[in-house]
């Protein structure tokens, strides 16, 4: 029964985190709640989001909502982060890292409503990126949750289309979780029982919503980004207070 649940966190996590990310909001405090402890719930989601975040990049390249090149540019500053998040991890408290998280989606979040009309859609500005690339591959690496909405809304706010903000974001999901993995399965912190389950649901969930991605409007994707940013923010909130 408990493999069963395991495998229905990784289907609603990876579903909300494809279409909008941080599904880790949903994954962590679930496997918290089942006695899971934090730095082996971590390791699991890291697990889980290297195939889910790959198989869901897969479907969009086949599909052409991006190409390979551009994305493979961004893969060392996605994988340093990770490495370097992964090593960090021991060294930041939760609560300094939910903190830090809370900021930078409060901050996106505003830049997304106060972004201005003539910044249209297909104008993509990739200048200046790649500090932020990196710095988020650290957050992944260190914490995670919230690390696929501020891609989401990067990407977005330089005038690159959902999907392909999506498929760019998950693409770095993918390198900077297979850079974060191995300090966790050094440290001890792994539990292949847990992550397996987990992963399989998550790759179910990633494809379901990459594929539902297609057929619903990007009105309605951005109204889910934004209302899952701010329920996001709120339960930060309230586990540093």
């Amino acid at each position: 029964m408990e493999l069963f649940i395991f495998t229905f966190i990784g289907f609603i996590a990876a579903f909300i985190g494809t279409l909008a990310g941080s599904g880790g909001l949903i994954g962590m405090p679930s496997l918290l709640m089942l006695g899971v402890p934090i730095h082996t719930a971590i390791a699991s989601a890291k697990f889980s989001n290297i195939f889910s975040s790959f198989s869901s990049f897969l479907v969009l390249l086949k599909e052409k909502k991006i190409t390979f090149a551009p994305a493979a540019k961004t893969a060392p500053f996605a994988l340093g982060g990770g490495i370097t998040g992964g090593l960090l991890a021991n060294t930041l408290s939760e609560k300094t890292m939910t903190l830090i998280a809370v900021i930078l989606l409060c901050f996106a979040l505003i830049l997304t409503i106060i972004k201005k009309p003539s910044e249209k859609e297909g104008a993509e500005n990739t200048k200046g990126t790649y500090p932020y690339l990196y710095g988020i591959g650290v957050y992944d690496g260190m914490f995670g949750p919230g690390q696929g909405t501020l891609l989401m809304f990067m990407y977005l706010n330089r005038g690159f289309s959902y999907l392909k903000a999506m498929a760019f974001t998950r693409f770095q999901t993918f390198v900077s979780c297979s850079g974060s993995i191995f300090s966790y399965v050094a440290a001890g912190n792994f539990n292949i029982s847990i992550a397996i389950f987990l992963g399989i649901g998550s790759i179910i969930g990633a494809q379901t919503a990459v594929r539902l991605a297609n057929k619903i409007s990007i009105r309605i994707l951005k109204l889910l980004l934004h209302t899952i940013t701010i329920l996001l923010i709120i339960q930060l909130l309230i586990k540093i207070f």
